[in-house]
């Protein structure tokens, strides 16, 4: 068997045993749901009619909530990659990674199987807040199959990148606590993007790090996609983050577990 199809089947292996985990123990993807999920009930019901003040046009809650969504899905992306981080923490930390190191199997297949199985919650989880969003009067009817199939595959490349950054962290988290803390930045990012509010209606000293830092960019796109607005230089930029963060948290990752354990 090739070298390419060994790592296949490791990888397979441990994807399988993460998703048999989250299925198993589903309290930690359900708790991480409830926030951006509490969110936009939150923001719609509550502060809807007075934030859409802010949008061009005005346009009410029914305006709010088509603004308001993008942003919602990619903080639903940040909140599974704390759980990942958490995970890969709970991992290093009891003792079976020291047991895999022993066996005959490819050394990089268990991050593999933890960022495969991420990513896929990330799409589920991306799935069931925007049929919650989709309950409560979300709808992009001028978009076509192709903006579709480009939005989720935009969805799916940030949660790649931003999973390879969580899979980071907690592989240099002592405990599955300091792990939660250390990703809580990919929940909190969204919320000084233009996920809740327009840039133009932000600080003018703060509207260049909003702008530019990565969520922004993605939520940007995702709009344009879904609801026909301008994207502009945010479709590449996305693409650059989300490149960019993927190789970097994947050399990270990979130096991080082929330390030598102590």
């Amino acid at each position: 068997m090739s070298s390419l199809s060994l790592t296949l089947r490791d990888s397979s292996t441990m994807l399988r045993r993460n998703l048999l985990h989250a299925r198993r123990y589903p309290s930690l993807t359900l708790n991480l749901l409830l926030t951006p999920i509490m969110l936009l009930l939150l923001f719609v019901y509550i502060f809807g009619d007075a934030m859409s003040a802010g949008l061009s046009g005005g346009g009410g809650r029914s305006a709010y909530i088509a603004y308001i969504v993008p942003g919602i899905l990619m903080m639903t992306i940040g909140s599974t990659a704390v759980g990942t981080a958490v995970s890969v923490c709970t991992d290093m930390t009891e003792g079976i990674i020291a047991r895999f190191r022993t066996m005959a199997i490819h050394r990089g297949s268990v991050l593999f199987g933890h960022v495969a199985g991420s990513v896929l919650q990330s799409i589920a989880s991306v799935t069931l807040v925007g049929g919650v969003a989709a309950a409560i009067g979300f709808r992009s009817l001028d978009a076509t199959l192709v903006e579709w199939v480009a939005a989720f595959g935009l969805l799916a490349l940030v949660a790649l990148a931003f999973t390879w950054i969580a899979v980071g962290m907690g592989l240099v988290s002592p405990n599955a606590e300091a792990a939660s803390n250390s990703a809580t930045p990919l929940i909190l990012l969204p919320m000084i993007s233009s996920a809740f509010v327009p840039l133009e209606t932000m600080p003018g000293w703060f509207q260049p790090i909003a702008q530019y830092q990565p969520f922004t960019p993605a939520i940007e796109t995702l709009r344009g996609l879904l609801l026909g607005t301008e994207i502009g230089y945010n479709g590449w930029l996305s693409v650059a983050w989300c490149l960019a963060l993927t190789l970097l948290g994947y050399r990270w990752s990979k130096a991080q577990f082929n330390r030598d354990p102590k």
